[in-house]
């Protein structure tokens, strides 16, 4: 296929269809089988931006929006924890969302919260999922159409199960350490993993996983304008913190988030037996009984 259904250049992906370009977008935004959602979310240490408030001033035109921290686990301590698919169900099916709606996600960084948004449907089984190729920036650098306000379209019905295989927690990561059964990559930034520099969420000690190795989520994207790498460079970035293709991955990050950015670029090399640790740092770094290497 030279191009996927979402009118990106396939560039080798085995999964192409799962990256759609700004100009595919614009040109099906009319399309009533599809539903936008932005899934925006202030960074960590960021949180006197709103990204609902931002959202409601201006958003892509018929886009809803797809609260990461509402549509979780809320009696968890941690944030933004998967949710139970019943949850799930009842908040996307809100927004208009049924299991025959083609989604495309998107965020206002590029690539940061949309993979988490990408990511969860498809653990609820919800395969016909994108994510905008350059985000919200490219959209708006192309001087494209946005619109104000909060769309309120009928509810859908959606039927939610949850793959227990996408989602890995402590004890598992923990057992891990031992089995080596599992890859495990860390998405955060080298300073973070090697506890260089603090964690920008209080009381978390520093460094890393034991025996995990660290892909900084950023480096999957093009440095010019935040679209991703395409497939060889790609492959080439797991291969340079020597990842087996063959065998299992976990990913992890700060708190879940930018962990899914990492499956969905394994996902678009046709690896689709990587799991997200939901935890990630925000647990395992407040955990007096979590190992620890730096």
């Amino acid at each position: 296929m030279a191009n996927g259904t979402g009118g990106v250049k396939a560039m080798d992906y085995v999964n192409p269809d799962s990256l759609v370009s700004t100009g595919w977008l614009a040109a099906n935004l009319a399309d009533t089988k599809l539903r936008i959602v932005d899934a925006s979310l202030p960074p960590a240490g960021d949180e006197g931006r709103d990204a609902k408030a931002k959202f409601a001033a201006r958003h892509i035109p018929g886009a809803v929006f797809f609260d990461i921290d509402e549509i979780a686990d809320r009696d968890s301590p941690l944030p933004h924890t998967m949710p139970d698919a019943k949850t799930f169900a009842a908040a996307v099916g809100a927004l208009g969302i049924g299991n025959g709606t083609r989604v495309v996600v998107y965020d206002t960084h590029g690539l940061f919260s949309a993979g988490r948004a990408w990511w969860m449907f498809r653990a609820f089984g919800h395969d016909d999922v994108a994510i905008l190729d350059g985000g919200f920036p490219k959209w708006v650098r192309e001087d494209r159409a946005i619109e104000p306000g909060a769309p309120q379209p009928p509810p859908a019905r959606f039927d939610a199960r949850l793959d227990p295989a996408m989602v890995k927690d402590f004890d598992q990561v923990l057992a891990n350490i031992e089995s080596r059964d599992a890859q495990v990559i860390d998405a955060r930034g080298h300073g973070r993993f090697t506890a260089s520099i603090p964690e920008p969420r209080a009381g978390l000690r520093g460094g890393h996983i034991p025996g995990s190795v660290n892909l900084p989520y950023p480096d999957i994207l093009k440095r010019g304008d935040g679209t991703l790498l395409e497939a060889p460079d790609l492959a080439q970035k797991f291969a340079e913190i020597n990842i087996d293709m063959t065998r299992p991955v976990i990913t992890t990050c700060g708190s879940g988030v930018t962990a899914a950015a990492l499956v969905f670029a394994l996902h678009l090399l046709g690896k689709d037996d990587a799991a997200v640790y939901d935890g990630s740092w925000s647990e395992w770094g407040g955990r007096d009984d979590a190992p620890v290497e730096t």
